[in-house]
């Protein structure tokens, strides 16, 4: 079968992608040239770029065009690290938009994580994203995060633009234990909005219940947060490196 014009265009692309030609943070080629180039319309051509960006293989930067993605970032599964401290690491810079502040009653999961029944708990939505050392800016992960009112009742009170909710626990609830559940979900339409992805491809969550035993008198660790965490998952993977000691 012969392939469709927007599909050549896709694979010519690809194969200078994989072969090194067109590098991470490289300008791809505009929509006019490309339809220039292969004598097609420029609607064929969009659609071939638009392939590579649901693909992760491409980002748009408005205004300025599409660019071949930077390798996928990575989490881990073995140690709890704060996501800024992870964009940092990578040589990037983290930036962190609050969407919501406030009391809430929580969901059932988390209601009955933190013990609090029908109480109304702080929660913070947040987007983080990432400037990479190409330029390109990536919202990375949405945050929603459930606190025990009785643990952290100044949690409301604090700018999180300026220190991340993870930066602020640290300081005054230490971290003794956490639990965590990660699954592949289809995100809902305001999630995928809020990553700038596609809601026909996958999000990683990761569901996250920790504990601190700084605030207990008797020393037994007590669940101070229930988050949530989406991530675009064509943008970002979490691994890790375990020795057993045989």
């Amino acid at each position: 079968m012969k392939m469709a014009r927007y599909e050549a265009i896709k694979s010519a692309l690809v194969k200078q992608i994989q072969a090194g030609k067109l590098a991470p943070g490289d300008q791809l080629p505009s929509e006019h040239w490309l339809a220039d180039h292969y004598r097609v319309s420029r609607m064929t051509a969009r659609r071939a770029v638009t392939e590579l960006v649901q693909e992760g293989l491409a980002v748009r930067q408005q205004g300025a065009g599409a660019f071949v993605a930077s390798q996928r970032a990575t989490g881990s599964l073995l140690h709890i690290q704060a996501i800024d401290q992870e964009i940092v690491d990578r040589g990037h810079q983290h930036s962190c938009r609050v969407l919501e502040l406030c009391k809430v009653r929580p969901p059932v999961r988390a209601a009955k994580a933190l013990g609090v029944g029908s109480r109304q708990v702080a929660f913070s939505k947040l987007v983080h994203s990432e400037r990479t050392s190409d330029g390109i800016v990536r919202p990375i992960q949405l945050e929603c995060r459930y606190i025990h009112p009785a643990w952290v009742p100044d949690y409301l009170r604090q700018d999180f633009e300026k220190m991340t909710p993870s930066q602020y626990l640290m300081q005054v609830a230490p971290l003794a234990e956490a639990d965590h559940v990660v699954e592949a979900i289809l995100p809902d339409e305001e999630t995928a909005a809020l990553l700038d992805m596609n809601p026909g491809l996958p999000c990683l969550k990761l569901t996250r219940t920790t504990y601190s035993r700084f605030l207990s008198a008797g020393g037994k660790a007590n669940v101070v947060a229930y988050t949530e965490l989406f991530h675009p998952g064509d943008r970002y993977q979490l691994g890790g490196h375990l020795t057993t000691g045989n």
